[in-house]
């Protein structure tokens, strides 16, 4: 609506939207001044939004940023806390800001500001029902779940039902002694129906928040702003405000669903648009009918490193249901698969495009967060391959970008421990007067042993390995990791043979 977002990207029921979706979503509505997506911080949110910004901006340059909204205090161990009711702010100051003609980078710096200072907590008495599915029934009716989030994954900590004001006494402590949260005069409290909620329960929720923060309240928003079906419960959100910030949460806007304590102008009037979402990125030009030595080298490297993922698949998934979701394997078996039924359209003469079309194929044949992983890096690595031509820049670009929108650093138990000791023994050999197959050879072994290295690491702090303690991790290769040694190790076989 007019004064907000101006598009929605939607996915399946508390799934990510594809990155396909959301690059139709960006060229819908792009335009010179450029586009801001506003992202939850969920692994698959962060990686299909990132890669549709990547391919925004490789193949249509377009003027795109990104603000990842983590205000959950739920887990104050997590490094990426999950993004839940506070973004409907970081919403409406950057709609305000944009709506006002600011240029992309105040809009951006001031969504960021907000999503930084942002602090919330949610709690339930009844979790939500998928559609299709069975009721669930974790909770007894004299229970409750403190911190749980949006999609109705299990919360912190299961307690004993209490008296509303004791329930909300508890969630300001924990919000006010967030490392996070910044201590204000000024703040706005918001207050959301996590989807059936009465009014008169949130009623008394809005009141006894009110009460404890006293004065240091200025704004008080309570409704449905950010729903998770059917859950029976609310969240609280702090936001600190300067004159500034308030002026951009009371700035007039038509999004329906906004509640900012007064009526909203034309609640029912809003824009709806239907959107085609496009096929993949094609190659610039097609396969040639006589491959050069650069383009043959080329196929056999991505032959093998499919036919290696290919054949890993029940190693990778044995891995991955110690420390994971079980389907490691299956992902990534399905991507080479893809990538061999596309390879004869891959224009092979052309490194760098032929990487952009692969990048493509793995987009749509993995799926789930290691598939859009993979299709980030092979984008950056494309982007850097035209710039430079230099593969060892190529892969030190790819696993930048991975990082990047992945959220995950060295020591965190993912494909990064195998990919950056990579990179740093590509350099250093090629530092020392190696070149060709010395210097990928380097690659390959320092990927084995990172890959090996996680073996001993007991804690992770990305993907879903973080969610496990340290006696589930222990002893077990992280499977990321090892798929990045064994492909590596199957280019560096193909290409010396």
């Amino acid at each position: 609506g007019e004064g907000m977002l101006t598009g929605a990207v939607l996915g399946d029921v508390f799934a990510s939207p594809t990155a396909d979706a959301v690059l139709a979503a960006i060229r819908a509505v792009t335009g010179r001044a450029g586009c801001l997506l506003i992202v939850k911080n969920y692994t698959g949110d962060r990686l299909n939004f990132g890669l549709a910004a990547e391919r925004a901006r490789t193949e249509f340059g377009l003027h795109v940023e990104v603000v990842v909204v983590a205000d959950d205090v739920a887990l104050p161990d997590v490094a990426q806390p999950r993004g839940i009711a506070g973004t409907v702010l970081v919403h409406k100051v950057a709609g305000a800001a944009a709506a006002a003609g600011e240029p992309l980078e105040a809009v951006t710096a001031e969504a960021v500001a907000a999503a930084r200072a942002t602090v919330s907590l949610g709690v339930a008495l009844e979790t939500c029902t998928l559609p299709g599915q069975p009721e669930d029934s974790r909770l007894d009716g004299n229970q409750i779940e403190l911190g749980l989030g949006i999609h109705g994954e299990p919360g912190a900590e299961t307690t004993d039902l209490k008296p509303v004001d004791e329930l909300v006494d508890e969630m300001l402590l924990r919000l006010t002694s967030s490392p996070r949260f910044q201590a204000e005069t000024c703040l706005v409290l918001l207050v959301n129906n996590l989807g059936t909620a009465t009014p008169l329960e949130l009623a008394l929720v809005t009141r006894r928040a009110a009460e404890v923060l006293g004065t240091q309240v200025t704004r008080v928003y309570s409704g449905s702003f950010l729903t998770a079906l059917d859950m029976k419960g609310f969240s609280l959100s702090l936001l600190p405000l300067s004159e500034a910030r308030l002026a951009r949460l009371e700035a007039p806007t038509r999004a329906p669903a906004w509640q900012p304590g007064r009526a909203v102008q034309n609640p029912l009037e809003t824009l709806a648009r239907t959107v085609a979402v496009p096929v993949a990125a094609s190659a610039e030009t097609a396969r040639p009918a006589h491959l050069d030595a650069a383009g043959t080298k080329l196929e056999a490297a991505m032959l093998a490193a499919t036919d290696a993922l290919i054949h890993a698949e029940t190693d990778l998934n044995t891995l991955d249901r110690r420390v994971g979701d079980g389907d490691c394997g299956t992902t990534l078996r399905r991507g080479a698969e893809r990538v061999r039924r596309d390879l004869a359209a891959y224009p092979l003469q052309n490194a760098a495009t032929t990487l952009q079309a692969l990048s493509a194929s793995v987009a749509q044949g993995a799926g789930g967060s290691s598939g859009v992983l993979y299709a980030i890096f092979f984008g950056a690595g494309a982007r850097e391959l035209q710039n430079s031509g230099d593969w060892v820049r190529g892969l030190r670009a790819g696993t930048t970008a991975v990082a990047t929108h992945g959220g995950a650093r060295a020591g965190d138990r993912t494909m990064l421990d195998a990919l950056l000791p990579a990179c740093d023994a590509a350099e250093a050999a090629r530092a020392e007067g190696r070149t060709g197959l010395a210097v990928l050879e380097a690659a390959v072994t320092a990927a084995e042993a990172g890959a090996e290295s996680t073996r001993g690491m007991e804690k992770a702090r990305a993907g879903r390995s973080a969610y496990l303690g340290a006696s589930a991790l222990s002893g077990t290769v992280d499977p990321g990791a090892k798929a990045v040694s064994l492909w590596l190790r199957a280019v560096y076989e193909a290409l010396r043979g």
